[in-house]
């Protein structure tokens, strides 16, 4: 049940003030796919779902699956820390035509690692279409080990696991264990080399918004077996990687794609706009690749 290999793009949601901008969607969507990106994830963290109401998100993935139209998957994010309304969400994404789910480990509340195989295990047995396990210590405060995933992998549409813990060691143990049944995926954009070294499928990547066609062909480069080549583009998308996590993401990568011309509009509050400082930083990183 794999769902895709290569670079899947998180997309940045672009926000008028009323509301999501669909003309700006439709232009990034297409970006996209003419520039060689393999799968689209909406409502993923980079589309700021925290700050968007349920109408817009079940809105955003209807839109999404429908502009794509079959030519790449599409992945809708679902996860929470209330595993009825997972369910809710994850059954309206596959009514809505959605190929696969990302879900994150619970936040906040968070749970012990019996209780994340019980969460997952419940949610799996409510939808039809494959899931993908996002862990991300990081945001959540909570890390699902190696054993854990090794038993929800015995699920049977339970197929890959996004990893952002930056912990190698442990993206080791789960690829030791679940190499047969879990498709590995890169959650940090600095790390797909890495990864894919480890039997990695591809990543789910904050940093194709702006530079999809590189981020494709890295991962594509190294499952072709020209590795100097793949790790020659993750060297040279370092810098703009760094610039894009200069403030918490997904600030500087909607900042980026104002400067590339997509009218993407202001996070939403929580969030601000990027500062003068590293928004000057990111533009130099991307006038050095250019990108504008």
């Amino acid at each position: 049940m794999t769902v895709f290999t290569g670079s899947c793009v998180a997309l940045s949601t672009p926000f008028t003030e009323s509301g999501i901008n669909y003309d700006t969607f439709k232009e990034l969507i297409e970006f996209q796919i003419s520039e060689g990106t393999d799968a689209l994830l909406v409502c993923g963290t980079t589309g700021e779902p925290p700050t968007m109401t349920l109408n817009e998100r079940y809105e955003a993935m209807d839109f999404v699956v429908k502009e794509a139209a079959g030519r790449l998957p599409v992945i809708a994010g679902t996860g929470g820390n209330n595993t009825k309304e997972v369910i809710k969400s994850s059954i309206k994404a596959q009514e809505l035509g959605a190929d696969a789910l990302l879900i994150v480990t619970p936040y906040y509340n968070k749970t012990t690692q019996k209780g994340l195989i019980a969460h997952y295990t419940a949610i799996s047995e409510s939808v039809d279409i494959p899931i993908i396990i996002y862990n991300v210590p990081g945001r959540t405060g909570l890390n699902m080990t190696a054993n854990t995933l090794f038993e929800l992998s015995k699920l049977e549409n339970i197929v890959g696991m996004k990893e952002a813990s930056g912990n190698i060691s442990q993206v080791v143990e789960m690829s030791r264990l679940c190499n047969e049944t879990i498709d590995m995926y890169s959650g940090n954009d600095d790390m797909i080399v890495p990864l894919m070294s480890v039997g990695g499928k591809g990543v789910i990547s904050v940093v194709a918004n702006v530079a999809p066609r590189d981020t494709h062909d890295m991962v594509m480069s190294y499952l072709e077996g020209d590795v100097e080549k793949s790790y020659k583009l993750q060297f040279k998308l370092k810098p703009l990687i760094d610039a894009l996590f200069l403030e918490v993401n997904p600030i500087p990568v909607k900042a980026a794609l104002n400067l590339m011309g997509f009218d993407m509009g202001s996070p939403r509050l929580p969030l601000i706009d990027m500062s003068q400082e590293n928004l000057a930083t990111l533009r130099r990183c991307m006038q050095d690749l250019n990108l504008l």
